[in-house]
This record gives structure tokens, C-alpha cells and sequence, in this order.
């Protein structure tokens, strides 16, 4: 039987990825999308639908802390009134995309994150995630299906945040530090796949998808230059500087560590690595689809 799914929050990255993700692989799924920019949302007929794939919100760079009040009025208010909206209109499962920043604050060991580790942020975007979080899981039932997904940062053609400037500094740098650090990441594809299984299957919870393997930022930007053909030289040279500087928030963003333990993001029902790393590089930076 097909599915009905629709995308609160129309023409994000995520959003659209996935239905042509979707599209590309002949998945069985009929997609829409509504605008969440106003009240037009509230006149769809929620009803038709079986899934809610809810990514409207302020992203981390689109507002100031000094805008503190809209992080909330749209990444929490509005999440929790849609979620109501789609349990009191029959929807059986509702996907909300959170992110791994609500762990900004909190008590880590060397950036891991662990099933126990308790999500804490000082940051609006990270806190105003958490109470969004906090609001909906308790509509969850049988009948009415949420999935909270805490991705880590979310990569590909197109996207926005770090990656891009890494890629920048990839094409124009001749050296770059080659500094030991750990980070989960995700490629789009294996996100996209990855919430086609949770359709497909019908969960419920929190999940915690990342690629198979840890990246080491070095590595990442040496394989962005060897794609455009390009070749940097890691040095250790700037290693001591970069440790006593981790606290600074630009330094740590690119060679802090931050990851979750492979525990967390092995789903026996999923396979969902449908790109290793190198293809992830090459899609991202290639106009190859």
C-alpha cells in the first residue's frame, strides 16, 4: 500500500532531498508539501496523510541569540501545534528532525555521546530542540507514531553550515592541520534512506543516524582537494596551537571532537549506508546525478 507522506516545511534542504531521493529510487511513497511560513498549513487536509515529515525551523545560522524568541516560537511552539494538529487528524506517525547540538552544553568525555549522556544546551537553537522534544514525545502511541531524529551535521550538494566552508578552504589552501579528531557526520543519501526505512517500517522513538564511519576533518578536506584535483600537504605543525585553542568556538567547530557511539546508530531493521565516504565526497562536491 502506498504512503502518503507530507513535508511540513516547504523547499528546505532536507525536504527536498528527500523526495528526490526518493524519486531516483522508484520508492513507493506519494510526498507533498505545505508552507509552515504562515497559517496556510493549518488548511491541508492532514487527514489523507499517513506520515508528517515535520523540518520546518530556524536553522543555527538564521537568527541571533538576541532573536531568542523566534527560536522558539518556530522550532518549539510551532513543532508541538503541528504534531497536535497531525494526532488530532488521524496522521499515525510524525518525524521530527531535532539535531545533535542539543548536546552543546552538556557533560561529554571527549565529545562522546552515549544512550546516558543527557542533552543540555545553553545556545536558544539546541534548547529551543530540546523543549520541542520534551512537548511532542508525550503524544506518542500506537496510533500516533513519533520519531525524534538527533542527526549530527547533515552533508551533501547543496547544503549549508561547516561544509561548504570547508570545501572553500579545501580548493585554495596548500597546507592544512593534521590534527587527530573525531566527528560524526551524515550524508544526505543515507539520512534520505534512512527515513524511508522509518516509514517503511513504522517506528517510533529516538534515533541517532550517522555515517558508518567517524570523520577526521584533515581527511575530509584532503579527499574535497583530490577531487578537484588538487593536492594539500597535512602538516602537525599547528597542532599545539589547536589544542590550547579548542575552547575557542570557530576552532573547536573544525577540530573538536563530537560523535555518537556506534551503539547508538546500528538498527538491525536498517540498512541505511547506502554511500561510503568517498562517495559522499564526490556527490557533494560533483555534479554527478
Amino acid at each position: 500500500m502506498t504512503k502518503k507522506v507530507l513535508i511540513t516545511g516547504k523547499d528546505s534542504y532536507i525536504g527536498t532531498s528527500f523526495i528526490k531521493y526518493c524519486k531516483e529510487n522508484n520508492y513507493d511513497l506519494i510526498i507533498d508539501e505545505v508552507d509552515t511560513r504562515n497559517d496556510k498549513w493549518k488548511e491541508a487536509d492532514f487527514s489523507q496523510y499517513d506520515v508528517v515529515f515535520h523540518v520546518a525551523g530556524i536553522a543555527h545560522a538564521n537568527a541571533k541569540k538576541s532573536q531568542s524568541d523566534l527560536y522558539y516560537k518556530v522550532n518549539t511552539d510551532l513543532t508541538i501545534e503541528i504534531a497536535n494538529h497531525a494526532k488530532k487528524n488521524g496522521v499515525k506517525q510524525f518525524i521530527f528532525m531535532s539535531s545533535i547540538i542539543i548536546y552543546s552544553s552538556s557533560k561529554l568525555n571527549n565529545g562522546e555521546i552515549t544512550k546516558d549522556t543527557i542533552p543540555y544546551s545553553k545556545d536558544p537553537y539546541g534548547d529551543s530542540k530540546i523543549k520541542a522534544e520534551n512537548g511532542i514525545m508525550p503524544l506518542s502511541d500506537e496510533n500516533f507514531k513519533v520519531v525524534i531524529l538527533r542527526p549530527p551535521m547533515i552533508y551533501g550538494k547543496g547544503s549549508k553550515g561547516n561544509y561548504p566552508k570547508l570545501s572553500k578552504a579545501a580548493q585554495v589552501l596548500p597546507v592544512f592541520p593534521n590534527f587527530n579528531n573525531k566527528r560524526s557526520m551524515l550524508h544526505i543519501d543515507n539520512l534520505s534512506e534512512f527515513i524511508k526505512l522509518l516509514i517503511e517500517f513504522e517506528k517510533k522513538g529516538l534515533f541517532f543516524p550517522q555515517n558508518e564511519n567517524y570523520i577526521k576533518t584533515s581527511d575530509m578536506v584532503k579527499m574535497i582537494g583530490e577531487v578537484h584535483g588538487k593536492k594539500i600537504v597535512l602538516t602537525k605543525m599547528f597542532n599545539t596551537f589547536i589544542l590550547i585553542s579548542l575552547k575557542i568556538v570557530l576552532v573547536k567547530k573544525i577540530f573538536g571532537n563530537l560523535f555518537y557511539v556506534k551503539s547508538l546508530s546500528n538498527y538491525d531493521w536498517a540498512n541505511y549506508q547506502v554511500r561510503n565516504f568517498r562517495e559522499t565526497i564526490v556527490l557533494t562536491e560533483l555534479e554527478l546525478r
